[in-house]
This record gives structure tokens, sequence and C-alpha cells, in this order.
């Protein structure tokens, strides 16, 4: 398993990570891992439909979910 990028600071506290495992079946061959011991497995494919959707800016308006949280 290969680590493309690092999705924090200059820490060495187990940040978001994002790996490729070209071992893994091909429907599990991204792997995303979060701070806490989860990840998260997906295809080439699938990450690229993710990739293109935030280049789109799908995810430009995450920041309001923080409203929705206070509202509950």
């Amino acid at each position: 398993m290969k680590s493309i990028a690092r999705f924090c600071g200059s820490c060495n506290c187990g940040c978001p990570e994002l790996f490729v495992d070209m071992t893994a079946p091909v429907e599990q061959q991204v792997v995303i891992t979060d701070d806490f011991g989860q990840k998260v497995q997906m295809s080439l494919d699938q990450f690229s439909s993710l990739v293109e959707a935030a280049k789109n800016g799908v995810l430009d308006d995450l920041d309001h979910l923080d409203d929705l949280a206070l509202a509950r």
C-alpha cells in the first residue's frame, strides 16, 4: 500500500491519509483512513468520480453543514 497524500498539517498524529493498494481487489484499491483508525475503500473509478465532483464544486458548500448539525 502506497501513501499518496496526508490531509493535515505537519503533525504525526494519525491524520487522514489517502493510499493506493494495487494488490487489493479492484473495488478496494483506494483507501482513505481517518485519525480514529477507520477506513473507506473504493475503486479507482469511484475515487476519480469523487475527485471530479470536488473539482466541479460539489463539495464547496460543505461549510454550511455545521449549521445543519446545530439545528438538530
